[in-house]
């Protein structure tokens, strides 16, 4: 008769085994962009209040993984910003 060994068992699907880091999530979690709402603010260079949010403490640009704003988006984010680095408003 085998032994089971209690060790190596797989238990019963728990929350905290689905937050592990070294595994993949079961489902994709899609945020939609922000930028692309009806209400959207508009991407300007004056803009500085929007700016702000999608630039770092260190002053680099946080990427889109991180802020879920589409592509076309965040290429016109990114050249505002740079024109306000520029201009000296960030």
């Amino acid at each position: 008769m085998k032994r089971k060994n209690k060790k190596f068992q797989k238990r019963g699907s728990n929350s905290l085994n689905k937050l592990s880091l070294f595994q993949k999530p079961d489902g994709k979690f899609s945020k939609k962009c922000p930028l692309s709402n009806k209400n959207a603010p508009i991407i300007d260079y004056k803009n500085v209040s929007l700016l702000k949010k999608y630039v770092s403490d260190n002053g680099k640009i946080i990427s889109s993984k991180i802020t879920s704003v589409s592509f076309n988006k965040q290429k016109k984010l990114t050249k505002e910003i740079k024109k306000a680095k520029i201009l000296s408003l960030l």
